[in-house]
């Protein structure tokens, strides 16, 4: 007979599969667990306490750093929750384009999951791939806000400004030469939304790539299929939301069952999976992206043939336009009041929520009449997944705790907030 030995073992934080700051404690008989222990506080962002502490628009910038993979959902849902405590509707214009950048950050978001996913479980190749094309949606982001992560675009009343009609350039250099400068400008001759476009019509053929090296892949499905299963009705039991609980058979999506913006006027479908493992979560979040592909494009048809301001012109809520600033005296005061004291929300109550990436993201805030809020409550995605780790692994051994993990595609910002 072979001798079993108990063992407890730290997975992390500095492993490369421990997905940031989490610190996973197991205890395993031989190679099986028996027992997965999540220790959270390596990372502690204080972010919900540190907002108490500032004007309502200086935590947008606070949003984009909790889940920094998915930047402008997060902004979304705080800003969401502005609106509703202020009682304003930002401009149709500044729907579509905030709808097109949660799709953009979805594309970002999974790009990111399943090249690290595969990395976890021994795939190179497509980690490469997933980047590539991650690089020409942060010009995207940066087109529109200077920024190729956390953009701070999103404001109560709208967007910060609307869609360039030039993308920037490459310039040769002593690393690029005229004739390879020329050939990366030439899809960034017209605007933003013709890039976006080209991308568009191109990435149903790279996801089609992912599917070729993952899918039917006899090693990927052997480290996948069976791994990690959760039921729906358990999935239910532990607040799964977003990829997590569609990927256990559940169709709830936010966007379709209580839509926001402009989402109950496109046209997509839930993609849902049937066994609840981490094969299904992978099959789930590959159909996404072909989803989010398909909004993006409904979104760009739009912005084309309706032009219009991108955010309201209420100079209690929103900064006058610079230029205006330089010559009214009133709007030069209205633009100090904001960027010192900024404005103040009548006494009450909110909540509202988004359908990230990862799932559920909600924000609840409390205002008690100041110009900054009482309390700040935020409802990640992550935690509820990131709580059920130990269920999921015991029973498997080690080396599938690596794929559970990554299968809940965790970002510590926002747990350990």
């Amino acid at each position: 007979m072979t001798e079993l030995h108990n063992y407890t073992l730290n997975f992390g934080p500095q492993h490369p599969a421990a997905h940031g700051v989490l610190r996973l404690v197991l205890e395993t008989e031989g190679e099986v667990i028996r027992r997965a222990d999540p220790h959270i506080g390596l990372l502690h962002r204080a972010t919900e306490k540190l907002a108490e502490s500032k004007p309502y628009n200086q935590s947008i910038g606070y949003m984009d750093r909790l889940d920094y993979v998915s930047m402008m959902c997060n902004e979304h849902g705080y800003v969401l929750a502005l609106e509703k405590l202020l009682g304003i509707t930002p401009p149709v214009r500044a729907q579509y384009i905030r709808v097109m950048f949660d799709e953009i950050t979805r594309l970002l978001n999974h790009l990111l999951w399943l090249g690290a996913h595969a990395l976890d479980i021994g795939a190179m190749a497509v980690f490469l791939y997933a980047f590539r094309e991650r690089e020409d949606l942060l010009d995207c982001y940066e087109a529109v806000s200077g920024a190729r992560m956390h953009a701070t675009y999103y404001r109560p009343g709208g967007v910060y400004r609307d869609l360039p009609n030039k993308m920037p350039q490459y310039t040769p250099s002593a690393w690029r030469s005229e004739k390879e400068t020329r050939e990366m400008n030439e899809k960034r001759q017209g605007s933003l939304l013709d890039f976006i476009q080209a991308f568009c019509e191109a990435f149903p053929q790279r996801v089609d790539e992912y599917e070729t090296l993952l899918t039917d892949n006899r090693i990927w499905k052997q480290r996948t299929v069976d791994i990690g299963v959760v039921t729906a009705e358990r999935a239910l039991q532990l607040g799964f939301t977003g990829p997590m609980l569609r990927g256990s058979g559940v169709a709830w999506d936010l966007r379709k069952k209580q839509p926001y913006e402009v989402y109950a006027d496109l046209d997509f479908a839930i993609p849902v999976g049937k066994n609840g493992d981490c094969y299904d979560r992978y099959l789930v979040r590959v159909e996404e992206m072909r989803q989010s592909n398909h909004i993006i494009l409904q979104c760009i048809d739009w912005l084309r043939k309706n032009p219009g301001p991108v955010i309201l012109e209420d100079a209690k809520v929103v900064p006058p336009p610079r230029a205006v600033m330089k010559e009214s005296m009133e709007a030069l005061i209205h633009h100090f009041k904001l960027f010192t004291e900024g404005y103040t929300i009548p006494a009450g109550e909110a909540y509202a929520a988004v359908e990230h990436p990862k799932g559920e993201f909600g924000v609840y805030l409390v205002s008690d009449g100041a110009n900054k809020p009482y309390r700040l409550k935020i409802r990640p995605a992550g935690f509820s997944h990131l709580a059920a780790l130990d269920e999921m692994s015991r029973g498997h051994m080690i080396a599938d705790v690596v794929s559970i993990l990554s299968s809940q595609d965790i970002v510590f910002g926002e747990i350990d907030r």
